[in-house]
């Protein structure tokens, strides 16, 4: 292996149980300002000295701001490594960090503060190594996982020659360490129902039922799941909201259904086949949360390779169903790569954790990327 590679691997896995500790005790739930905030202080004691600290406006609005934590260098190479601190649980389920034998469980661990704890190792072992950048900027946005609107920053890195995500990693089928470099198109349909409420005792048939209505709604949204089929869709109906009290017709109601594709055109399909009305029920149908998709296989090859001789091992490509930010991103930085984070589980989950085990040979293949990444 690399000496770099080895001498920095080992550092960043010294410190990252303790780093992941500290910013896993901060609840951090998209949204929540102040944890946010108290998140970023976090990061910008665990960033090096020599770093620039920056805030930058969220995607979404009455949110705190996104981190930026940037090396200025003497070379000509810009990279962009990316993570998130919003996580999807509310302060009443956050669990601190606590040790399960080789599990290091808690709230947000492997999505993605274990990826965020990796990146900012990265960027201490690049700070000796100013010849080889213009610029390494590491990027925490804090409304990933709840997201309904556009991106902000793609413009501000459009042009870089890497961006390098730090999801959480994982192992292809055949067992060696893998790499993310191709996702699916992902998105949310909302349809919103809009009936007339009555009685359900004494007069029921006054009322337009907006349940049924939203019922049918998702019938449809799920009859046009064909994971195997060309275009690889998924349509899952997963919230449905609609009522008040027991004894009352809905009168209204949400349905929010996920759906993913090899190409987001295809969402489209999704959202024609809800009807406009159902029993007298007028729907609206809209695709309010839109991620491209990314494939990058090709133009990302000859760096995993790369970064596989220097670390003297296997590590290959591979995909992944889940959304990401980096997919945002590579339509403008074709070098981009994404799951170099810790192995883990339970994403979104009370159970999530990182693999302790996983930490140092996950900062190993982030700091062979990097430097592959840096030569390209």
């Amino acid at each position: 292996m690399d000496p770099w590679i080895a001498d920095h691997g080992a550092a960043i896995a010294a410190h990252a149980e303790r780093e992941l500790e500290a910013l896993v005790a901060v609840s951090t739930p998209s949204g929540d300002v102040h944890g946010a905030e108290e998140a970023a202080a976090i990061v910008a004691a665990l960033a090096p000295g020599e770093a620039e600290i920056e805030h930058l406006p969220c995607s979404t609005a009455d949110h705190a701001d996104d981190v930026l934590v940037r090396l200025v260098g003497t070379g000509s190479r810009r990279m962009l490594l990316l993570g998130h601190i919003d996580t999807v649980v509310s302060h009443d389920g956050h669990r601190p960090l606590s040790r399960d034998g080789d599990k290091l469980v808690g709230s947000g661990a492997v999505d993605m503060k274990g990826g965020d704890v990796l990146a900012l190792g990265v960027l201490r072992a690049l700070v000796a190594r100013p010849g080889d950048y213009a610029e390494v900027a590491l990027l925490l946005v804090v409304d990933e996982e709840w997201r309904v609107g556009g991106f902000g920053h793609v413009d501000r890195f459009a042009g870089f020659d890497a961006c390098l995500c730090f999801e959480a990693g994982q192992l292809a089928p055949d067992g060696q360490e893998a790499l993310v470099v191709k996702r699916k198109a992902a998105g949310t349909v909302r349809v919103r129902a809009h009936g007339r409420s009555s009685h359900s005792g004494s007069a029921p048939d006054k009322g337009i039922n907006a349940l049924l209505a939203l019922a049918a709604a998702a019938q449809a949204v799920a009859g046009c799941h064909d994971p195997c089929g060309p275009k690889r869709l998924t349509a899952v109906p997963t919230v449905l909201h609609a009522g008040d009290a027991f004894n009352v017709v809905p009168g209204s109601g949400e349905l929010v259904c996920d759906v993913r594709a090899d190409d987001n055109a295809s969402f489209a399909d999704v959202v024609d086949a809800v009807p406009d009305q159902v029993g007298g029920a007028t729907l609206h149908t809209e695709l309010v949360r839109e991620w491209p998709g990314m494939d990058a296989r090709a133009s990302t090859a000859p760096v995993i390779e790369a970064a596989a001789a220097a670390l003297g091992r296997p590590v290959v490509g591979s995909a992944r169903g889940g959304a990401s930010d980096a997919s945002h991103f590579a339509a403008t930085i074709p070098l981009t790569i994404d799951g170099l984070g810790p192995r883990g589980g339970g994403a979104h989950a009370p159970h999530e954790y990182v693999l302790a085990s996983s930490l140092r040979p996950r900062a190993e293949i982030a700091l062979a990327v990097v430097d592959a990444a840096l030569k390209a």
